[in-house]
Parts: C-alpha cells; sequence; structure tokens
C-alpha cells in the first residue's frame, strides 16, 4: 500500500510539472561554437520560442569533440526540460558509430523531441584553388595526393562523415583539419589555411553568394531547390553519393513525457513561423517537424542503421 501511494504521489508531482512546465528560462545546448549551422538555426528560433513557451530561451555553446561535449553534459543534466540540446547525425549517429570511447547512448541516455530542420551541405573552395567543379576537384585531389586538406566542425562531425565518403567514393586523400565549429572551418577556407570544406548552407553560403568562396556542388544526389545554382552529386560527376543534415532537439532521458510534449508542441508552432522560415531558407535550410516524439526517435533508428551500413560498404576511414 505504501508502495501504491508513493507510486501515485510520485507520478501527480510529474504531472502538476509538465502542468506548469516552465517557470524559468530554458537553456539550448549547442555542440560547437557560434557561427556554425546549429548556432545560427538555434539563434533563429529563439525568439519564436520564447513566445511559444513563455519563457526565454539561452543559446549556450559547448564546442568540442565534434559535439560530442555537449552531448555528454546534456546526458548528465537533471531531466526536467530546462536543458536542451540541438544536435545532428555528428553528435547522435556518427560520433557514437566511430569512436567507442565516448560516455554516452543516444537511445539510452536521451529523449527525442522532434527533428527541427533538414539542408543539404555545400561543398566549397578557396578561390585560389584551381578547380570549379567536383570532377575538377578529384582530378587535382589525385594529382597532388596527400596535398589538399578539408576543413571541418570537428572529428565525427557530418562534414567529416560526408568528406569521408566523398574520399572514399572518388578514391582520393584528403588531409583533415578539424575545428571547433562550422563557422570556424568556414572561416579557414576563407584564410586560405584550408582548401576545401564540406559545410552547412547557413555558415557558407553568404560566403559563396559574395563571391568569397566558390561553390562546386551540394551534398544530394540532385540538384536542391533550397541552394539554386550548384549541381547534385551526381551531375557533378559523383555518382552514388547523397547526404543531407538534419538538426533535432533532445532531452535528458528521463524527461517527464508531459514536459517533452509541451516542448514538441511549442516548437511545432515555431517551425511555422513565416519569418523564421524566411531566415533559414535564405541560407538554404528548410523547417522540417516530426509528427511526434515517437516518430523522431523511430527516425533516428532508421538513420543510424544507413549510416552504419554506409561506412561499412564504403570503407570511410575517420582519422
Amino acid at each position: 500500500m505504501k508502495i501504491f501511494s508513493a507510486l501515485v504521489i510520485l507520478l501527480t508531482a510529474c504531472g502538476a510539472s509538465a502542468q506548469t512546465y516552465p517557470t524559468k528560462p530554458i537553456r539550448l545546448v549547442v555542440g560547437f561554437a557560434p557561427g556554425g549551422a546549429a548556432d545560427i538555426i538555434s539563434r533563429a528560433m529563439s525568439d519564436p520560442l520564447t513566445r511559444a513557451l513563455g519563457q526565454g530561451i539561452i543559446v549556450d555553446n559547448k564546442p568540442g569533440a565534434g559535439s560530442s561535449l555537449a552531448a555528454e553534459f546534456v546526458a548528465r543534466a537533471a531531466p526536467d526540460g530546462y536543458t536542451l540540446m540541438i544536435a545532428s547525425q555528428s553528435g547522435m549517429i556518427v560520433n557514437p558509430l566511430i569512436n567507442k570511447s565516448i560516455a554516452y547512448d543516444t537511445q539510452r541516455d536521451f529523449a527525442a523531441i522532434t527533428q527541427v530542420t533538414s539542408s543539404p551541405l555545400v561543398v566549397a573552395v578557396n578561390p585560389s584553388l584551381p578547380v570549379s567543379s567536383i570532377r575538377e576537384l578529384i582530378a587535382e585531389a589525385k594529382k597532388n595526393p596527400g596535398k589538399l586538406n578539408f576543413a571541418t566542425s570537428g572529428n565525427g562531425s557530418l562534414p567529416h562523415l560526408a568528406t569521408a565518403l566523398f574520399d572514399a567514393l572518388a578514391g582520393i586523400e584528403m588531409v583533415h583539419v578539424p575545428y571547433k565549429s562550422g563557422g570556424l572551418s568556414v572561416q579557414s577556407v576563407l584564410a586560405g589555411d584550408t582548401h576545401v570544406t564540406f559545410a552547412t548552407a547557413p555558415s557558407v553560403m553568404p560566403l559563396v553568394q559574395a563571391g568569397r568562396l566558390r561553390g562546386l556542388a551540394v551534398t544530394t544526389r540532385v540538384r536542391s531547390s533550397l541552394i539554386p545554382g550548384l549541381p547534385g552529386m551526381e551531375e557533378a560527376g559523383l555518382a552514388n553519393y547523397g547526404l543531407s543534415i538534419w538538426y533535432g532537439f533532445f532531452a535528458p532521458v528521463g524527461t517527464p513525457r508531459g514536459i517533452v510534449k509541451r516542448v514538441f508542441d511549442a516548437t511545432v508552432q515555431t517551425l511555422h513561423d513565416a519569418r523564421l522560415k524566411e531566415i533559414l531558407a535564405r541560407d538554404g535550410t528548410e523547417t522540417t517537424a516530426s509528427r511526434s516524439p515517437e516518430d523522431f526517435a523511430a527516425f533516428l533508428r532508421e538513420d543510424s542503421a544507413v549510416i552504419a551500413r554506409v561506412i561499412r560498404e564504403t570503407g570511410a576511414k575517420f582519422d
């Protein structure tokens, strides 16, 4: 009887917390330094999400290890809905697959809330590199093996995976130079410190449009309406290559279901904000909401299986 009473009290408390949530500002953890896509998306969403939830959204950048440091931090946070994370395949799928020393497990340690965006990556080079197409980039890399380098937002990040798969399918080998964010990696190409980047659209397209970087292609198999003017990989000369990046919201496992649903509903409302859609579309990103937290969790399991198979079948290598 005591156990039953305690359970009733616990369930009642959880229900009450979900009904009153949120009562204070919410921390949204970003696993990269300012200037990258996750940071840009988070800050663009913060105002409409604040209006939807009735409490402020504090964007908290915790860069390092391809967003794994941020994921480990959030996995250990109190499951009360006041610490959330925006993450992509980088921290939630790729890093756990290739780095067995990582201390978290996506399925075990996180509650999936919803996908928020989707976009292709963009292959961009410093204009001083004598290439203007994917075919020419491959030819240049084959002519100078080990001389070209590529910048990414960190070991195990999706841009790292994208470039490793590109190398494997093209039969080339470029040298990896990891940074703490997509913004920093793009800046390195802009400065001429590195040659190539497979970058998120928000961090690279303004520079491509300004003529400061040269865009070669998008990483989807065919052209994307989000980024007109750049060919897809098949048209650009590399068959059987296709990759997009998504971002989603996560909470620590054990976060009450009512709170997860509250954040889900507010986020879906935010993703329908016309001004937000306009801001993200300018940089080649579209808002994409899941049908439910359960639907997003199922999507994660499927995407993890696909990425694991692609890594295995292509023999992509990670340094």
